[in-house]
């Protein structure tokens, strides 16, 4: 278990995920979480990593940094998707490994697992068939992480493991229509369209796929709540065990930010998995379980998108990203 007084390092800090973990850290007392941008700390850069971690010398490394985006980003950018990944998750994993991190949190995605999984997705579903397609390059390097982490585990007896949220929305969220994930578009596209007389607003596909989708401020208290026990295990979804289609999410969003005009489904464009739902007993038995209901979630999600509208930051592949 860390104490309030241990050094942390959250990579990623500015992005949705690792902002929330640095305000929870903050919010429960803990006084030393360490941060660096990607301009005063290049994570692609082994010596540099290798360098900022012996010289802090953090207890605990929590990884929310990541290049990362929908659907349209992964398909548009496969190599960087992939290469960027596998470096940034292999230099701090193995910088924490020499620099003898204690603890280790290595968070991914729910994407890591089949396309056509068991429904719910148990951890145990890993590697057991092929991956959608869409988003294979982001997947194959978080596959990679997980297994980086349950290596040293099982040949140092590492402390580390691996969190994989599912669909995460909240404050701090990509709006950017061209790599967003599906929730942050649609408020952006439906508040776009209820700007504009209440014009019609095209989505992708169909809108039959299923996903389950959980608030950040639920994924920080997962991560906090993990560093005060050691977990049994190297992997551990963390989810709602819950799910809607994507027709509903829209109709609940269009609700929300008041938009009146047509939903149009463009069914040229792919679906991508027809349903990822997590199966998350293992937190369960562990003892953690979400708080934050999807329509609250939303709302204050519209509330937050409304107040910073004017500033929100249009995520640039041209450079890595912490992860949002």
């Amino acid at each position: 278990m860390i104490q309030k007084q241990d050094k942390i390092y959250v990579a990623g800090h500015r992005g949705m995920v690792g902002s929330a973990i640095v305000r929870r850290l903050q919010k429960e007392g803990f006084e030393k979480i360490i941060v660096r941008t990607s301009r005063e700390l290049d994570l692609r850069d082994q010596q540099a990593v290798f360098t900022f971690m012996e010289k802090e010398k953090p207890g605990t490394v929590i990884i929310a940094a990541a290049k990362v985006g929908g659907i349209l980003a992964n398909d548009t950018y496969p190599y960087d998707f992939l290469h960027d990944n596998l470096i940034i998750q292999d230099n701090l994993i193995h910088a924490s490994h020499q620099t003898d991190v204690e603890k280790l949190v290595f968070l991914g995605s729910s994407c890591i697992y089949p396309k056509y999984a068991d429904q719910p997705l148990r951890e145990d579903s890993l590697l057991t068939g092929e991956l959608e397609p869409t988003n294979q390059w982001y997947a194959i390097a978080k596959i990679a992480g997980v297994k980086l982490c349950d290596a040293l585990r099982k040949q140092f007896d590492r402390d580390y493991f691996s969190l994989m949220p599912t669909n995460l929305y909240g404050p701090g969220d990509n709006f950017d229509l061209k790599t967003s994930h599906v929730l942050p578009a649609m408020i952006r596209k439906f508040d776009d369209a209820k700007e504009q007389g209440h014009k019609p607003v095209t989505l992708w596909g169909s809108g039959k796929p299923m996903r389950e989708f959980l608030y950040v401020d639920d994924v920080a208290d997962a991560v906090i709540f993990t560093l005060q026990r050691k977990m049994k295990k190297n992997l551990y979804n963390v989810g709602t065990g819950k799910d809607i289609t994507i027709a509903e999410l829209a109709r609940k969003i269009q609700t929300i930010t008041g938009h009146k005009g047509e939903i149009i489904w463009d069914t040229d464009k792919p679906d991508g998995t027809p349903r990822k739902l997590m199966d998350v007993s293992r937190m369960k038995e562990e003892g953690w379980s979400y708080t934050t209901e999807l329509v609250d979630g939303i709302e204050k999600t519209y509330r937050w998108f409304k107040k910073n509208r004017e500033i929100i930051r249009e995520v640039r592949f041209e450079r890595t990203e912490e992860k949002s």
